[in-house]
């Protein structure tokens, strides 16, 4: 069982059949499968063995698709960067993963040429435009030319697929370690909620590198389904390629989808092909959800809940119980059943299982698990002792079996399907001369569902405006991460009794009248 072997069946199964739409730019799934055996044979003409991290840095694309299978294709592990993060951070992930080859496009051009003697292990850099190569740099569409196809690597199981980074609570970000069953088994525990068929067409919307863009991808490829990309999210653009690609099925956040049916030429497009929009990063408001059901009454929901840990599905939520009628009613706020083959469970502080309707931390276990945290041994025995994942989410399960996350345990804010550890802004803005000491929290947004809050305590002597401590972060991280919005205090923190910052008694005005302390 590897990644490589979805590839082989479509050109099995749907050899003929549509597999990349990019634009102008159309491949059947042969063309598809040689295009990525010779892009494989490409890498290991750079230097590429088996084990070897090879990151992408791009925005969606077909060629994103097919360096995401060449990669293990050659025996490499991928790691896609996020397209948010600041220099210094995709520094980070390049060097700590131990990166020898880099995919980039012209987006990111700019900042790879920037930051390029910062990256320690970095030997070869793939370039995904073809106009100006920059010199040194190899050029996608050449490697695919100028090699024979090669027969996919031998990769078992265990073997890792993918290094994914995610924030921490250490402010360091963490490579999620993902291995081929991993990713291969949460697509066939979730084939079913996906509903695809080699007819159907896959919309990647959402960031390729992100884990909820990667399920809805793999399992379009596991249904030999049609892939359709669009560089980025705009409400109009993809109400534009819905129309005209006849997209069935797409993943997006919740933000995406409200900015979608409120965009005012909604009604201009012909949304007749859409038939199911998996969301989840984030939980749906009732109200969009409504709407979309009657502005869009062809398309039925899933909502899924994970993590990238879990690569990432651990729960789903079906269209049956997307109503506010009837016996299935009052479930829209869960977060659904937990996925056929991974057990799910709540527990107290001290590790007893909780009884229904008790909130507790969210654990669980089963063949999505990841492996662990690359290079990172005491978070990943911290992150799976006893067997279980302690997913850092705090909820509970109700008499059926229904999952509703009610609170964050780990010091998280989840804003527009992004996560945001609090303590990497923290260490931003401590690095402000004016900034004694400060407290980041989530506040509700209706676009964002969270947006990030500071609360700081300026250095005496010492002024700076709102404007200009963001500023500050904006040099430091990503832009999602920077705060919206800051209130100073003169007075300090409040501190528990062994000296944390009571972020809760912080987080009370703003989620006063509220019946969950995540939105």
């Amino acid at each position: 069982m590897n990644l490589s072997w979805l590839i082989e069946r479509c050109a099995t199964i749907n050899g003929d059949g549509t597999g990349t739409i990019d634009g102008d730019i159309r491949h059947n799934w042969k063309q598809v499968r040689d295009r990525i055996a010779c892009l494989a044979a490409g890498l290991r003409s750079l230097g590429c063995e088996n084990g070897d991290r090879v990151a992408i840095l791009a925005m969606n694309s077909h060629r994103y698709f097919e360096c995401l299978f060449a990669v293990p294709w050659a025996g490499g592990v991928m790691v896609p960067v996020n397209i948010r993060l600041a220099p210094p951070e995709v520094a980070y992930c390049l060097n700590n993963s131990g990166a020898t080859i880099l995919c980039v496009d012209k987006t990111f051009l700019p900042m790879i040429e920037a930051i390029r003697d910062q990256l320690e292990s970095l030997r070869e850099i793939v370039y995904l435009d073809d106009a100006d190569i920059p010199a040194g740099f190899h050029g996608h569409e050449s490697l695919v030319q100028a090699n024979e196809p090669m027969e996919p690597a031998e990769r078992a199981p265990e073997d890792l697929s993918g290094l994914f980074y995610t924030g921490g609570t250490t402010g360091l970000s963490k490579g999620v370690m993902l291995s081929h069953a991993n990713q291969v088994t949460n697509t066939l525990q979730t084939a079913m909620r996906f509903e695809m068929q080699p007819e159907s067409r896959y919309l990647n919307v959402a960031p390729m590198f992100h884990a909820a863009n990667m399920i809805g991808m793999l399992n379009a490829t596991v249904a030999a389904s049609a892939h359709v990309f669009i560089p980025c999210f705009d409400p109009e653009a993809t109400l534009r390629v819905i129309e005209k690609e006849r997209v069935t099925n797409s993943v997006m956040v919740p933000t995406m989808i409200n900015m979608l049916v409120h965009h005012p030429k909604f009604a201009d497009y012909d949304l007749g092909s859409f038939r199911r929009m998996l969301y989840g990063g984030s939980p749906m408001p009732e109200a969009v959800i409504a709407r979309v059901q009657e502005q869009m009454p062809g398309v039925t929901m899933v909502q899924a809940y994970g993590l990238t840990e879990t690569s990432p599905i651990l729960t789903c939520l079906p269209p049956e119980y997307h109503v506010f009628e009837g016996p299935k009613a009052g479930k829209t706020r869960s977060a659904g059943q937990v996925v056929a083959g991974t057990q799910l469970k709540i527990v107290d502080e001290s590790g007893k299982e909780c009884a229904a309707g008790e909130v507790g931390e969210i654990r669980a276990r089963g063949p999505n698990i990841m492996q662990g945290y690359w290079n990172m041994p005491e978070q990943t025995a911290e992150a799976l002792q006893g067997g279980w994942f302690h997913t850092g989410d705090g909820g509970y399960l109700d008499e059926d079996g229904f999952l509703f996350v009610s609170d964050r345990i780990k010091d998280m804010i989840v804003t527009g399907g992004e996560n945001v550890y609090s303590i990497e802004v923290e260490n931003a803005l401590s690095q402000h001369p004016a900034v004694q000491s400060c407290a980041v929290i989530g506040i509700p947004s209706e676009q964002w569902g969270e947006e990030v809050h500071a609360v700081v305590c300026p250095e005496p002597g010492e002024e700076a405006s709102a404007e200009e401590l963001i500023r500050h972060c904006h040099t430091l991280i990503a832009g999602y991460k920077c705060p919206r919005s800051i209130s100073f205090r003169d007075e300090p923190l409040p501190l528990s009794g062994a000296g944390k910052v009571l972020k809760r008694e912080l987080r009370k005005p703003f989620w006063q009248g509220k019946d969950r302390q995540v939105n």
